[in-house]
C-alpha cells in the first residue's frame, strides 16, 4: 500500500512511473469506497488523479503554488499532501474541508469554492514572485467549465498582456456541473479533435526553416504560410492568440504524456497553456456514463451497484419550485428560464425538458445572466432566473446597475437560502437579504412551507412591477399538503401564526419551526408569546408592525441569515424611524463570522439558534411573573 506513505508529496519523487500507476490505481478505490460513506464530489476527483500525481511529482508544493479553481477536484491533492487518514470525516462537523482551505495544509495556497478565480489568484502570485525576486513556479489549474466564467477571461487578457512566467492546466473534461454550452466549449471541442497541435506546429516550422530564405520578402511569405497553416491546423487558435504557449491537447490518464509536458511547460518562458483532456469518473463505470452530473457531487452509494441511497422524503423546495414553474409556464407564454450551469442543482432541467426553446444554461457566468434577464425584461418577456444565494452574490453589481436601477421585472429564484451544511463557509447561502434588501425596487419573499412556495411563485410570476426574489432553503420540504389552485400572496403582508399577550416573535423560513417549539416551552412556563410569520422580508407589513408597536411588549427577531443588514436590522431601523424608542427589540441570526461546514443542526446548534435558545433569549425579555395555570 502506497498510500500509507505518502504523508508529503515529495515522497512520490522517489517513485517510478509504473509505481505513480499503482498509486494512482490506490487513489481511486479510495475515493470511491471513503466516499460511499461520506459523500461528497467524486466524479471530479476521479478525473484528476494522473495530473495530480505528475502535478506534485514534478514541482515541489508549497514551494511552488499549486492553485486549483473552485476546489472540487482537490481531493487527491488533500491525499498526497498527507491527508488520507482524515477522509473519514470529509465535509463533516469539525472535520476535512471539501475545498482547499489555508488553515488546513500549507499546501492549500488559495481558497475556492466558487469558480474561475484560480488565475486571477495566479497572477497575483506570480507578480508578487517577481516583485520578491524569488524563484517558484505558479501552476493554476481550471476546469473547461470554469473558463467560461468572465473573471477567468478578464485573467487571461492580463496574463497575455503581461507575459508572466506562469503555467496554466486546462482540465477539460466537458463538464462543470452539468455539460458544458457556449462558443468556447465549441473552441475546445476543436481543440480536441485537432490531434497534437504542438507537435505539428514544431513540425511546421522546421519545415519552413528549410526553406531557402534569401530576401525580406520571401521570408514575410514563409510566415504567413506559417500562419495560415496554423489556421487550418487547429480552428481559432485562441490562447496563442491571447499570448501563451499552447501545448495538447494531452491525456490527462496518460502520465508520460503528462510528465513530457509539463516538463516543457516549466522550462517555457512566459505563460503556458496546457490543455489536459480527462475524463470525468474515471474508473468508476456509473461516475464515468453520468451524463446528468448526478455523480459531480454525490450523498451516500452503493459502490457495487452505484446505487444512490436515498431515503424517502417530501419533495424538495427545487422540485417544488421547477413543478410550479412549468405549470404557470405552459399557460403564461412569457415566461423564460436562466441558471448559471446549475439546472439539474435548480431542478431546470424539467423546465428545460418541456420548453427547451424558453430555457437557457448560459454556463458559469452569473453576472451575464443576470444582465441577459434584465434584456429579456425590456421586451416583454418574463425571466426567472434560478440561482443559489451564493452565486447570486457574483452577479451583485449586475443586479443593482441593470435590474434595480431600471425596475425591471426580473424574478430571482434563490435557492440554497440559509445554511447548506457540507460545503461549508464558501456555500453557506446566508448573505442575500442583507445585500438585496437596501437594493430600491427590490421585493424579498420568503416562504414558510413547500405550500406557501408554490404560492409565492405564482405570486412573483404576476407581479410586474420591477425586480422581485424568493428565497428558499436547500433539502426537503415538511411533507404537508399542497393547495390544487395557486393563489397570489399579498406582497409586504405577514400572518399572525399564533397570539400571545406577553411578547411577540417575528420570523420566517426554516426558523419558524424553532420558535414553534420555542413558543411552546415558553407556554409550559406561563407565557403567552404572539407568532408572526414574516414572510415578506421586503417591504415589510407596516400596519401590523405599527400595532405590534402599539402592544408594548419586547419584540424578538429570528432568521438564518447574516445578523447584520438583514431582517432584524429592518425592524430596528422601522421602529427608530417612526419614533418607537421604549420598545424592547433583540435580534437572532447568524453572527459576524463565516460557518464553516457540517449539519445545518450541528451548525443551528454552534451558533446558537435553537429552540432552547429562542426560549432563553426571550425569558430575559419577559417581565417575571408568577406561573398560570
Amino acid at each position: 500500500m502506497y498510500l500509507e506513505k505518502l504523508k508529503d508529496p515529495s515522497i512520490l519523487k522517489t517513485y517510478t512511473t509504473n509505481q505513480l500507476e499503482h498509486i494512482a490505481e490506490e487513489v481511486r478505490q479510495f475515493l470511491i469506497e471513503k466516499l460511499a460513506a461520506t459523500g461528497g464530489h467524486l466524479g471530479p476527483n476521479l478525473g484528476v488523479v494522473e495530473l495530480t500525481l505528475a502535478l506534485h511529482y514534478l514541482f515541489d508544493s508549497p514551494k511552488d503554488k499549486l492553485i486549483w479553481d473552485v476546489g472540487h477536484q482537490a481531493y487527491v491533492h488533500k491525499i498526497i499532501t498527507g491527508r488520507a487518514d482524515q477522509f473519514d470525516k470529509l465535509r463533516q462537523y469539525k472535520g476535512l474541508c471539501g475545498f482547499p482551505k489555508r488553515n488546513e495544509s500549507e499546501h492549500d495556497v488559495w481558497e475556492t469554492g466558487h469558480s474561475s478565480t484560480s488565475l486571477s489568484a495566479a497572477m497575483g502570485m506570480a507578480t508578487a514572485r517577481d516583485l520578491k525576486g524569488t524563484d517558484e513556479n505558479v501552476i493554476a489549474i481550471i476546469g473547461d467549465g470554469a473558463l467560461t466564467g468572465g473573471m477567468a477571461l478578464e485573467a487571461l487578457n492580463h496574463i497575455g498582456h503581461e507575459q508572466k512566467d506562469l503555467i496554466v492546466v486546462l482540465n477539460d473534461n466537458e463538464m462543470s456541473i452539468a455539460p458544458n454550452v457556449g462558443a468556447l466549449h465549441n473552441v475546445l471541442g476543436r481543440l480536441r479533435t485537432a490531434g497534437k497541435y504542438q507537435k505539428a506546429k514544431e513540425e511546421l516550422e522546421m519545415l519552413i526553416k528549410k526553406i531557402p530564405a534569401f530576401g525580406g520578402k520571401l521570408a514575410s511569405t514563409a510566415e504567413r504560410v506559417k500562419d495560415s497553416l496554423k489556421y487550418l491546423l487547429v480552428s481559432g487558435i485562441f490562447f496563442e492568440e491571447m499570448g501563451f504557449t499552447y501545448l495538447g491537447p494531452v491525456d490527462g490518464h496518460d502520465l508520460n504524456d503528462l510528465m513530457e509536458n509539463l516538463k516543457y511547460a516549466k522550462k517555457t518562458k512566459g505563460p503556458v497553456l496546457i490543455h489536459v483532456l480527462t475524463k470525468k469518473g474515471k474508473g468508476y463505470a456509473p461516475a464515468e456514463n453520468d451524463e446528468k452530473g448526478t455523480w459531480h457531487g454525490v450523498g451516500h452509494y452503493k459502490i457495487e451497484s452505484g446505487e444512490i441511497v436515498k431515503k424517502p422524503a417530501p419533495p424538495s423546495y427545487s422540485g417544488v419550485f421547477a413543478e410550479t414553474l412549468k405549470t404557470i409556464a405552459r399557460e403564461d407564454k412569457r415566461i423564460v428560464a436562466l441558471t448559471a450551469a446549475m439546472p439539474g442543482g435548480t431542478k431546470l432541467d424539467q423546465f428545460a425538458k418541456e420548453f427547451p426553446d424558453r430555457m437557457f444554461d448560459v454556463g458559469i457566468a452569473e453576472q451575464h445572466a443576470t444582465t441577459m434577464a434584465g434584456g429579456l425584461a425590456t421586451q416583454g418577456l418574463k425571466p426567472v432566473f434560478a440561482v443559489y444565494s451564493t452565486f447570486l452574490q457574483r452577479g451583485y453589481d449586475q443586479v443593482v446597475h441593470d435590474i434595480c436601477r431600471q425596475n425591471l421585472n426580473v424574478f430571482f429564484a434563490i435557492d440554497r437560502a440559509g445554511l447548506v451544511g457540507a460545503d461549508g463557509e464558501t456555500h453557506q447561502g446566508v448573505f442575500d437579504i442583507a445585500y438585496l434588501r437596501h437594493l430600491p425596487n427590490m421585493k424579498i419573499l420568503m416562504p414558510k412551507d413547500e405550500n406557501e412556495l408554490q404560492h409565492m411563485i405564482y405570486t412573483a410570476i404576476q407581479y410586474d412591477d420591477g425586480p422581485i426574489a424568493v428565497r428558499y432553503p436547500r433539502g426537503n420540504g415538511y411533507g404537508i399538503k399542497m393547495d390544487d389552485e395557486l393563489k397570489e400572496i399579498p406582497i409586504g403582508s405577514w400572518e399572525v401564526l399564533q397570539e400571545g399577550n406577553d411578547a411577540c416573535i417575528l420570523t420566517f423560513g426554516t426558523m419558524l419551526p424553532v420558535a414553534e417549539e420555542a413558543i411552546a416551552n415558553l407556554a409550559a412556563q406561563g407565557f403567552s408569546i404572539r407568532l408572526v410569520n414574516a414572510r415578506s422580508v421586503k417591504p415589510l407589513d407596516e400596519e401590523l408592525l405599527h400595532e405590534i408597536a402599539g402592544k408594548g411588549y419586547p419584540i424578538l427577531t429570528v432568521e438564518e441569515t447574516a445578523i447584520q443588514g438583514s431582517f432584524g436590522s429592518a425592524v430596528l431601523e422601522f421602529f427608530h424611524d417612526h419614533g418607537y424608542h421604549n420598545i424592547t427589540v433583540k435580534r437572532m441570526g447568524i453572527p459576524d463570522k463565516f460557518i464553516e461546514h457540517g449539519s445545518v443542526s450541528q451548525l443551528l446548534e454552534e451558533i446558537g439558534l435553537t429552540s432552547v435558545n429562542v426560549a432563553d433569549q426571550m425569558m430575559t425579555m419577559l417581565p417575571r411573573k408568577k406561573q398560570r395555570a
